[in-house]
């Protein structure tokens, strides 16, 4: 009997094992973003095509799943503007002026986003997630100047920016104006951030971002 089940565990030992059928993740491509946008918006800027995630989702949250440095870029794009209205980053070092009244709950930073995407859709009668990629495209630094100390002389060069960066400094900047321009003024916050992403994807000088694009890559080209 003791035999019998040793051959019978020896052949199950040498049994080839069977591999698991891989689960593939099922795409629904007919969401809309809000219940009202198609998310199926073409990024034509390659530099930042892996960067800027549009893939079709009803409520753009992804409850802290995306933790790591370089996973937020699969959030979707409305997300990530949300939380920068939440914490807009520094502005020379007036981090607390610039984004202390944004902290709050994250429902509220959303509706902000989706507030001001209807105001572009009424304005430009055109998908306002695809406005707002343009608009990312259009005001994405290319380069900036790094700062590093050599003996007792601080010495600028200019670098070139990483696509992730890029995104994430262009998206501080539409939260910043947003604050800028709603702070004690009539305008409210969604009012002001519709106004600099329709701005940003006109290419105004009147967009916040644009002006900050082409103030900081002109410092690096005279530090060439």
């Amino acid at each position: 009997m003791i035999k019998e089940k040793t051959e019978h565990a020896e052949k199950k030992r040498k049994a080839p094992m069977k591999k698991a059928a891989k689960r593939e993740k099922t795409k629904f491509t007919n969401i809309k973003l809000f219940g009202k946008w198609d998310s199926n918006v073409e990024v034509l800027d390659l530099g930042m095509k892996n960067y800027i995630n549009v893939e079709p989702r009803l409520i753009p949250r992804s409850a802290g799943v995306y933790r790591n440095r370089f996973h937020k870029s699969k959030m979707h794009v409305a997300e990530r503007l949300a939380l920068h209205l939440m914490v807009s980053g520094h502005m020379g070092k007036k981090h607390k002026i610039t984004s202390g009244k944004f902290g709050g709950g994250y429902s509220a930073a959303l509706e902000i986003v989706e507030k001001a995407l209807d105001l572009i859709e009424k304005k430009e009668n055109k998908n306002p997630i695809e406005v707002l990629v343009r608009a990312i495209e259009n005001s994405a630094l290319r380069e900036e100047i790094m700062t590093y100390q050599m003996g007792s002389m601080v010495a600028r060069e200019a670098v070139v920016t990483a696509p992730q960066r890029r995104v994430d400094k262009t998206l501080r900047f539409f939260a910043q104006a947003a604050y800028r321009m709603a702070f004690n003024k009539k305008k409210r916050t969604h009012e002001a951030l519709a106004d600099e992403i329709y701005a940003a994807y006109k290419g105004s000088t009147d967009s916040y971002a644009i002006k900050e694009k082409d103030r900081v890559e002109r410092e690096a080209g005279g530090s060439r």
